[in-house]
């Protein structure tokens, strides 16, 4: 017979009578709490302390959520920054250099993410995207041009992101300008170089490259054109970029040819800005210039009526460059005035443009010595090999 176990609460077999104690213990049974039970529980509970600290960790680390986040999405995206940590916190190139970043209009938040990830300088899009909208920047990224590093931090390129004003400015001389009209378009280029620290600095250039005469100022050599330039950009900066495409531009070539004109790169300069205030279409700059070359060959004066404009200098009403020019302003006793001296002037009168500059280097091949304004209103001109030619060109 099989003996029932001690002390059994509940006996219905009169076989196991005998076995029935006289007085029963009193037992108190064990609370029981399987394992399974206990593991959610402790993971509730640690949840919820997670959720208790995260926001408060995530604001040391990351800054302090955007306010129309809401509790619940504070604690979610605190929890996902966290996790992600370090592709939010550390740059991915500490020794990169900066590059131009482009946001194009109406791109998502989440296409920046993409293009800052496949170009390198993020790690993880999702991560960025993320700390987007924990901070609020998602709706405030600016389309423009940037200039990003994978040095920074992904905390740090978002923040850069939320600047609408450009790190570079797109400046422009036109040609035909003289030193005053750069200066005076200074002040809303959005470079940070005042009008007057530009007029001393090309006066007297601190560089002063070896096309450079001593003592002569930096007129006729800012070549025209369009130049992206740091906003930080210092007058001498300025100037040094200037002067440095200057000589990039007039290559060797160019040089051999002035010099096969007899001319030196400060001569040439000179009369190419007389070619460039004179021609108002490019296509006529190597027929004038053949003039003035053939005016010089005989030592016969220019008569350039801009010459005499830049010696008269400013004036309220008419600007720089009046016009019409009077007799007496033919009078002018300036050394700049060609219709008082013989030769080219002193020094170039505005900044010529390219075409100007290789007008001269290799002008037109012509027996004219005149040319005057077309009566047609065209800005073109009509050409003679006589004095008695030019007189008949005249308007009735």
């Amino acid at each position: 017979m099989r003996l029932p176990p001690p002390f059994c609460y509940k006996i219905t077999s009169s076989a196991y009578a005998d076995w029935i104690p006289k007085t029963m213990p009193t037992v108190r049974r064990r609370a029981y709490f399987p394992l399974g039970c206990v593991l959610p529980v402790l993971l509730m509970v640690l949840l919820a302390i997670g959720a208790l600290l995260a926001p408060a960790l995530a604001a040391r680390t990351f800054g302090a959520p955007a306010a129309n986040l809401g509790a619940l999405k504070t604690t979610q995206y605190a929890i996902r920054l966290l996790w992600y940590d370090g592709l939010l916190t550390e740059p991915v190139d500490a020794a990169a250099a900066e590059r131009l970043f482009a946001i194009p209009p109406g791109t998502s938040a989440a296409e920046v993410a993409f293009r800052l990830e496949s170009q390198g300088f993020i790690r993880s899009a999702d991560a960025f995207s993320d700390y987007l909208v924990y901070a609020g920047l998602d709706t405030r990224l600016q389309s423009g041009e940037f200039t990003l590093s994978p040095a920074l931090s992904p905390a740090q390129i978002a923040q850069k992101l939320q600047d609408a004003t450009p790190e570079r400015v797109k400046y422009v001389i036109l040609p035909g300008w003289r030193l005053e009209e750069v200066a005076a378009s200074l002040p809303t280029s959005g470079l940070a170089i005042f009008p007057d620290e530009f007029l001393a600095l090309t006066a007297n250039p601190p560089a002063r490259p070896s096309f450079l005469p001593e003592n002569a100022s930096a007129e006729g050599f800012l070549l025209p054109g369009e130049y992206v330039l740091n906003r930080d950009t210092t007058g001498e900066q300025f100037l040094a970029e200037m002067l440095n495409q200057f000589d990039l531009a007039v290559g060797q070539e160019m040089r051999l040819a002035f010099d096969r004109q007899g001319l030196t790169v400060y001569q040439a300069v000179t009369l190419a800005s007389l070619v460039q205030r004179e021609a108002v279409q490019a296509e006529e700059q190597p027929l004038i210039a053949s003039v003035f070359l053939n005016r010089l060959a005989i030592g016969m004066k220019l008569d350039s009526d801009p010459t005499v404009q830049y010696a008269l200098g400013f004036d309220p009403q008419r600007g720089w460059w009046r016009v019409p020019l009077t007799l007496d302003d033919l009078k002018v006793n300036s050394p700049f005035n060609t219709y008082q001296n013989h030769g080219l002037p002193p020094a170039p009168i505005s900044s010529p443009g390219l075409n100007a500059l290789q007008a001269v280097a290799f002008p037109a091949q012509s027996d004219y010595f005149y040319f005057r304004a077309r009566c047609d209103g065209s800005g073109l001109h009509v050409f003679a090999k006589t004095f008695e030619e030019h007189l008949a060109n005249g308007c009735p």
